[in-house]
């Protein structure tokens, strides 16, 4: 099995510049924990060749590998210009409508009636990633008239963000829902849901998904904020979708909600990628500019789970390079002083269950006494996402007797995941607990380790006993 020795996880986004097994590989073998498929591009061939691909390397080395399924959700664009684009100035009038005739100067086509439902004046509107700013005037349940606040060359297809606005449209589109058939035919261990806006989005996506796959939201618009722990509780994991936020909020307000996002997300046990532009310059250069170097940084020092490459190693020049240097980012930042002191120090209130005594219990005495790792024993995986909560700074050995437990705990920080027999005792829980970590060079004779798991078996989120046992290997 391959060990990391980090915490923290890295994603890779897979896509035209990492598309052949062998270069997966590499990936696999530098650093990259989860693989990401993007349903905004490339075909279900195209994918399902990612898929086997990763189940192949998967095999190889006999270490779990999670994969997202990250969905398109709703894209709200204009239509197309008679001209291919035109020039907006600022202060000159300008109207969208349902009309599906090519636009002009004074107008275009957004074909999207439910938007106008949501508007009233004063609204803004973004337009090509925020470049545009339009602010209505009149609207109806047809068009919108607007002024240009910020000008300038708006081009066919161009997409549009409604901040602050709650509008009246699913987050699961269409396509969606083939995109969500197609990810649990092929078992993919996480669904990443886009256009969250409300708790009843992320619901709506369990009808869907059921059980089958974890739940990821994206949190990229603002709206969220207004029922923040709501979502993260419902969801089973969080990726902060950075570029989306920036679009709709003021750039200097996103480093801020990065760290209130991921303190939510550890409070309430769910597992956060921080996502987008992290290392965005080695999309064509080989290394990136010192101020990604210490973005990323300040991820893994914020206490994230994970981190993730979008272009930079699907469709970038240097696609193994970049999860090479991603890996060594977060062993530096791991390796200091600060990062543990922040690690142990920060202990927000949580709901005060058996579970979370336990895992407060395991993280005090791995701090008490001189232990090698943890060993957590659980089929759903909740045992092991509360101790990795309490970021012990010891490797987690999560065995589970469930294949898709094991792949979805490579999301999951400080987790190393085997996949075992199922068990029926705690006895054998801590005979396979001294075997495993042995073998896979996490305990050595001498050391100590500690064992976590519920009993009775079966019951997912009973975890009610800790054990602390002594490695004796057969040489001693």
């Amino acid at each position: 099995m391959i060990k990391r020795s980090r915490y923290a996880k890295v994603v890779a986004t897979l896509g035209p510049t990492s598309h052949d097994e062998k270069i997966i590989e590499n990936l696999f073998l530098k650093g990259a924990d989860l693989f990401r498929l993007n349903f905004s591009h490339g075909t279900k061939e195209d994918h399902l060749h990612r898929i086997n691909a990763i189940r192949n390397i998967e095999k190889k080395y006999s270490k779990p590998i999670g994969i997202i399924g990250d969905l398109q959700g709703p894209k709200l664009r204009v239509g197309v210009f008679e001209d291919g684009k035109i020039f907006l100035s600022q202060g000159q009038k300008f109207r969208l409508d349902l009309s599906k005739e090519p636009g002009s100067h004074s107008r275009v086509n957004l074909p999207h009636p439910e938007i106008f439902k949501g508007l009233e004046k004063g609204t803004r509107l973004l337009l090509d990633d925020g470049k545009i700013v339009l602010e209505v005037e009149r609207c109806s349940d047809q068009s919108a008239e607007t002024k240009v606040i910020v000008g300038g060359i708006l081009s066919n297809r161009k997409g549009l963000n409604v901040p602050n606005i709650l509008l009246p449209i699913s987050a699961i589109t269409e396509k969606d829902k083939e995109d969500i058939l197609f990810a649990l035919d092929h078992n993919l261990d996480f669904i990443a849901l886009s256009f969250v806006q409300k708790p009843e989005d992320v619901l709506e996506a369990k009808e869907y998904i059921g059980d089958k796959a974890w739940i990821i939201s994206k949190l990229e618009k603002p709206l969220v904020f207004q029922s923040l722990d709501k979502i993260i509780e419902l969801s089973d994991g969080i990726m902060i979708a950075r570029g989306d936020l920036g679009v709709e909020l003021p750039c200097e307000e996103v480093p801020v909600l990065q760290k209130e996002i991921i303190r939510h997300c550890r409070r309430l046990g769910r597992p956060v990628i921080v996502a987008t532009q992290m290392l965005e310059s080695m999309i064509n250069h080989p290394t990136p500019t010192r101020a990604e170097a210490s973005d990323v940084a300040t991820a893994i020092y914020d206490g994230s789970d994970a981190v993730m490459l979008s272009a930079e190693s699907a469709s970038g020049q240097y696609p193994v390079e970049a999860v090479s240097m991603m890996d060594k980012i977060i062993q530096r930042v791991e390796a200091d002083p600060y990062y543990r002191k922040i690690a142990h120090d920060i202990h927000d209130d949580r709901p005060q269950t058996v579970t979370d005594s336990i895992a407060a219990a395991v993280h005090q005495v791995s701090k008490t006494i001189n232990v090698s790792c943890i060993v957590t024993f659980s089929e759903s995986g909740f045992t092991t996402l509360r101790v990795s909560r309490e970021k012990p700074l010891l490797p987690i050995l999560s065995l589970t007797p469930v294949q898709a437990t094991a792949r979805r705990m490579a999301l999951v920080w400080g987790v190393h995941a085997i996949l075992v027999e199922d068990l029926s005792n705690f006895t054998q829980v801590v005979m396979l607990a001294h075997y495993e970590s042995v073998r896979h060079e996490f305990a050595k004779d001498g050391d100590q380790v500690i064992v976590t798991a519920g009993v009775p078996f079966g019951q997912s989120g009973a975890t009610n006993v800790l054990r602390i046992i002594d490695i004796k290997t057969e040489s001693h």
